[in-house]
């Protein structure tokens, strides 16, 4: 990936160039433990080498090298779960739905992961709250940063999670550490039965701010209830990538603003920017 990338910008000193300008690393990092949860899922957590993690906004993702697997040529982008600064361990949630995914789940402790990383644009913290995070499935993995990093500036932070079932609902114990859980699952085997839309917690609570991540249509429902109570709300887009950088134009939305790189110029967006 790293070669083909650097041959559409000329050469390899080209892209190291490009990188540094624009805060980017490339690291190999240490598998150091790996959880496996329901349904194909697994938290991975890594520790770079050099024993250094740089800045890392909650909304950022990194771009994952997949090794030893012929047909897989492309970094798979992964949104940052946590990053742990007193263990210098970074995070990463990730559901077995392909070739790829199937190869990160699969990794073992001791073993070495390639990223890419800080990329993107992560979400804004303000200092109103309270604010409510609204995620669904695998779309709850950023959120868990944001969390914390509202709840370290003070914040009242509440976390709407959203599954099919209770099996599905990730890292409830974690976002209790730094939010008010509340839970939907489609078929009421947890929290409240429904979509997160329709959980009483919209009734109950005004808002500040609203952020949200996971599929689109649910995201769009989320806006739509955002805009009709007249909060702003941020959501994480999860087109589909190649580059992570902004060369490839793989993952390019149609914003008010003209067609827009979700790797560079996201995935991060006030919903207001979005034409939903």
């Amino acid at each position: 990936m790293m070669t083909t990338f650097a041959k559409s910008l000329d050469d390899l000193t080209t892209l190291t160039i490009y990188m540094e300008v624009m805060k980017k690393f490339i690291s190999d990092m240490l598998v150091t433990a790996v959880e496996r949860y329901a349904n194909g899922y697994s938290l991975l957590r890594l520790t770079p080498k050099d024993g250094t993690l740089p800045p890392i906004e909650a909304g950022q993702f990194v771009q994952v090298r997949i090794d030893d697997t012929p047909g897989v040529m492309l970094r798979r982008p992964i949104s940052v779960n946590f990053v742990d600064r007193k263990q210098g361990e970074l995070w990463l949630l990730v559901h077995s739905i392909g070739t790829g995914t199937q190869w990160l789940t699969n990794r073992m402790p001791g073993q070495t992961i390639n990223l890419v990383f800080p990329l993107g644009k992560g979400f804004s913290l303000i200092s109103s709250s309270p604010s409510l995070l609204v995620g669904g499935g695998v779309g709850t993995a950023p959120l868990l940063y944001l969390a914390s990093k509202l709840h370290e500036q003070g914040q009242q932070v509440y976390a709407l999670l959203g599954a099919r079932s209770a099996a599905d609902v990730l890292q409830r114990e974690l976002f209790e550490q730094y939010a008010t859980v509340c839970i939907t699952t489609e078929d009421g085997s947890s929290g409240e039965r429904g979509l997160v839309t329709q959980h009483s917690i919209w009734n109950q609570q005004q808002f500040a701010r609203i952020y949200t991540c996971g599929p689109k249509p649910m995201m769009k429902a989320v806006a739509q209830m955002a805009h009709k109570l007249g909060v702003s709300c941020e959501a994480s887009l999860e087109n589909m990538m190649a580059c992570g950088l902004g060369a490839c134009l793989c993952c390019v939305e149609d914003t008010r603003n003209g067609n827009l790189c979700v790797c560079k110029e996201g995935p991060v967006f006030n919903t207001d920017e979005l034409k939903w």
